[in-house]
């Protein structure tokens, strides 16, 4: 089996203008942000018709992961349940599964050793949330993580090469953040219930042992991904959680070489990944309150110092905000769409995307002025800039919370029962 080549070292992963079009190897893409340089990408699909569906595939199971993509390989993690079962005592089966880009062919379907942690919420929608976190990958090996609390390293041909369970494992409804990488590491936050068991862990890529970890002791529990930044040549990871309220260190940043922490600031953080660019990282909780945009070069506290601006009161959307252009796009609960200025905040508009079927996923910044608020169900292609403009809506039929991928040209979209790949024919 060819295995796809290219680098995904600290350039890729920090970089935090415009994303490479080749792969999309971990959540919202290369950055962690949501962008691409890609052009070119179709603005319509579905429907009666399957416009520029290239492909479809039957997913094995069920999970709201987004999907990821390494040259020639698409790889998505799901469960599958037994018929009828009491969902409060089984643990389903855990499924990481490769196809080919090229005509959706499945390569291989990998079943990984759950974990100890049989869940009783299950409000985390496909899946019953124990295939939340999106996997990444580094062209050799790809690292997954599911609900029942394990994480686990399998290779490009389907073998499991590690596996650890995540303990404690205090966490709230599910383990919602995904891992990410960073130079010879795997990092996941652990944000819990309780407060004494949060975490940071950086495991080795090689063998899953922990190179560092860092304890959170104030931090209550989070769903979000970390995001790793440039900032003035120094990375920087972005952790976001305080359970649901505002808390004097909301986001916190973190050397991600070393777990050492950098600044905080106050704010809230559970569900949402923050936003960076042009300067500024927005952030806010994703089930409601105040947002804040703060500048990312200060050290300590900078709850004073270096906050830009806020906004007093937002409805819950558990999706990701994204920044381009000098605009900040957030969508909400009932489906409104809001872009704030990035100097400012000076709210532009606030318009209703009617019929969109998940206010859970997270937008795609492309390279040609295009917001992509793509799921397997009713999705909306956006104008970016000042003006309110959707350029296309477009139905699958096979709705799921998943955001999309996008590589070499394409759409990569996860629904509940299918995933399809989406180009122009």
């Amino acid at each position: 089996m060819r295995r796809p080549s290219g680098a995904v070292g600290l350039i890729l992963l920090v970089c935090t203008t415009v994303a490479s079009a080749d792969n999309w190897p971990q959540f919202r893409g290369p950055t962690g942000v949501g962008l691409t340089s890609e052009k070119h990408l179709p603005i319509e699909w579905g429907g009666k018709d399957r416009k520029n569906v290239l492909w479809s595939a039957p997913l094995p199971g069920e999970g709201h992961a987004s999907p990821i993509v390494w040259g020639d390989r698409l790889l998505v993690c799901t469960v599958t349940w037994p018929d009828d079962p009491d969902q409060r005592k089984v643990i389903p089966p855990h499924h990481v599964t490769a196809y080919a880009t090229a005509d959706g062919k499945q390569l291989w379907d990998t079943q990984v050793k759950p974990g100890f942690w049989t869940r009783n919420d299950f409000r985390s929608g496909p899946g019953g949330g124990y295939a939340a976190p999106t996997p990444c990958t580094d062209g050799k090996h790809v690292f997954v993580a599911f609900g029942s609390a394990v994480l686990a390293a399998l290779d490009f041909d389907g073998h499991v090469v590690w596996r650890k369970e995540l303990t404690p494992h205090t966490f709230d409804v599910t383990v919602g953040s995904s891992p990410i990488l960073f130079e010879d590491s795997v990092i996941v936050l652990c944000a819990m219930a309780q407060k004494k068991d949060s975490r940071i862990v950086a495991f080795k890529k090689s063998d899953g042992e922990v190179k560092w970890e860092t304890r959170l002791p104030t931090t209550g529990f989070g769903h979000s991904t970390p995001v790793i930044i440039d900032v003035k040549g120094k990375p920087q990871m972005l952790v976001l959680a305080s359970a649901m309220g505002v808390t004097p260190d909301g986001l916190q940043s973190f050397d991600p070489a070393t777990g050492k922490r950098l600044w905080w600031c106050k704010g809230g953080g559970d569900a949402s990944s923050p936003a960076y660019g042009d300067g500024i990282v927005y952030f806010d909780s994703g089930r409601g309150g105040p947002g804040f945009a703060v500048d990312p070069t200060g050290s300590g506290d900078v709850s004073t110092t270096h906050v830009k601006w806020t906004v007093p009161r937002l409805t819950e959307a558990l999706g990701s905000a994204v920044i381009t252009g000098g605009y900040v796009y957030r969508l909400q609960s009932p489906n409104l769409l809001r872009c704030w200025k990035v100097d400012g905040g000076e709210q532009v508009y606030a318009e209703k995307l009617e019929g969109i079927t998940s206010t859970w996923i997270s937008p795609i910044a492309d390279g040609e002025g295009h917001l992509f608020f793509a799921s397997g169900g009713r999705s909306f292609v956006v104008k970016t800039g000042p003006k309110f403009e959707v350029l296309a809506t477009n139905e699958l039929g096979d709705p799921n919370h998943a955001s999309a991928a996008v590589a070499n040209g394409r759409l990569y979209i996860e629904g509940r029962k299918q995933v399809y790949c989406i180009g122009a024919k």
